[in-house]
């Protein structure tokens, strides 16, 4: 629990500077003096370091072990929040929000990694889904702290000072995080480097487990993650007339609920894995359900919508864990990182591709945010589509292999 609560750690002290902006959204526009297409790309230009990391990110967890790579994001996205702090130029502060994006992207696999190694295999989806809820804490802090601290004492001294909590963090690592239980390290044969990582990637994607965990991650992710990163706040103020307190409190009730739901779907899905399929599509449901009733809904929304709105936009975080929960079997130990890699692109490349349109359509409508938002139906459709696609495939391949995955998963061998 003490190393793997380190390493949870910096997963969450990652979600505090990746989502910052979320909240500072409105100031940033005023600081560099932009429009919403221009303030959108700060997001999608972290989210595509992101995304574009997760498969390189993976295969270096299952190359180099996971203090290393945790050691190099630490330091990637502290650096880029303190030079977020300082930027005095538009161009400066996407550079650095690029870098925050590159480190951010180093976390949350070697977080998965972790857990995986430290932990009986049986634990994993309980495990996976504490290890988000954690990382939610850390968008808490961002929506009840940072908002506050930004009004009090302003843009540079906030970031900065955020920002030295990575350096304390840097320091523990080193010090006290280790790969592996003690004798238990994964066995590898020598590879060579181009071949290995051609070998890697393309048995992880042949997997369906591996495909539909990214559609299923792709599909559920998106509409909670644009909403805390960058969207929410400019919605819920300029499009639904609320002061930026109550805001605030919205976007909390968002964190409030992802660490509620998240405990509960870990719960059951521990105990009952074919409950997985139905939650993920459940959660689509219900997220596309309400959406379109805030965006069809005369006039300002009622808060009552609102904050049921807020309360499914939680769910989508622990829904998309699921995700990893559908590639975990499919893959043995030293190929849990490339393929959890592939899970991750998912729903970063729906939430950067959101990101975008949302912008784009608010500029070209004049801010209008039902057009905006109206453009998380059409990837909604497309995901679900591809989960009906794979979901079968998926299954069937996992009851083949049932007995094996269970053996090569359980890291710690059987006393003889």
């Amino acid at each position: 629990m003490a190393v793997w609560g380190l390493g949870v750690t910096v997963y969450f002290v990652a979600i505090t500077y990746r989502t910052s902006l979320g909240v500072a959204a409105l100031d940033a526009a005023q600081r560099f003096d932009i429009n919403a297409s221009a303030l959108s790309t700060f997001s999608i230009l972290q989210l595509l370091v992101y995304a574009g990391m997760q498969i390189p990110v993976g295969l270096l967890v299952d190359r180099l072990g996971t203090k290393k790579v945790l050691m190099l994001g630490v330091v990637l996205f502290t650096a880029g929040q303190f030079g977020f702090a300082f930027s005095g130029s538009y161009a400066a502060a996407l550079a650095c929000r690029a870098l925050l994006g590159c480190g951010d992207a180093m976390t949350f696999i070697s977080v998965l990694r972790l857990g995986s190694r430290w932990f009986p295999a049986r634990r994993g989806p309980v495990i996976a889904q504490v290890a988000g809820l954690i990382g939610m804490a850390g968008n808490l802090v961002t929506t009840l702290v940072l908002a506050r601290l930004l009004d009090a004492f302003g843009w540079t001294a906030t970031f900065a000072g955020s920002a030295a909590g990575g350096a304390v963090l840097l320091v523990l690592v080193v010090a006290f995080l280790k790969d592996h239980p003690k004798g238990y390290a994964v066995v590898r044969a020598p590879q060579p480097g181009g071949g290995y990582v051609r070998r890697q990637i393309v048995r992880a994607w042949r997997e369906p487990g591996t495909r539909l965990g990214m559609w299923v991650h792709f599909t559920t992710q998106f509409p909670g993650m644009v909403f805390l990163l960058l969207w929410g706040m400019p919605f819920l103020v300029q499009g639904q007339g609320l002061d930026r307190a109550t805001a605030g409190e919205l976007l909390t009730l968002i964190v409030l609920s992802n660490m509620v739901v998240g405990l509960v779907y870990g719960q059951v899905i521990a105990r009952h894995h074919a409950a997985r399929a139905p939650l993920a599509l459940g959660t689509v449901a219900a997220t596309a359900g309400v959406w379109a009733t805030v965006l069809l809904w005369p006039g300002h929304a009622p808060v009552w919508l609102l904050v049921m709105l807020c309360t499914v936009l939680g769910a989508c975080g622990p829904a998309s864990m699921i995700g990893f929960d559908f590639a975990r079997p499919a893959n043995p130990p030293e190929r849990q990182g490339t393929a959890s890699g592939i899970v991750n692109m998912g729903g970063f490349t729906a939430s950067m591709t959101t990101l975008l349109a949302v912008g784009v359509l608010l500029d070209v409508t004049g801010g209008s945010f039902r057009a905006g938002f109206a453009s998380i139906f059409v990837l909604e459709a497309l995901g679900v589509v591809q989960i009906l696609r794979l979901r079968k495939r998926a299954h069937r391949r996992e009851r083949e292999r049932v007995v094996a995955s269970r053996v090569e998963a359980v890291h710690v061998p059987v006393p003889r």
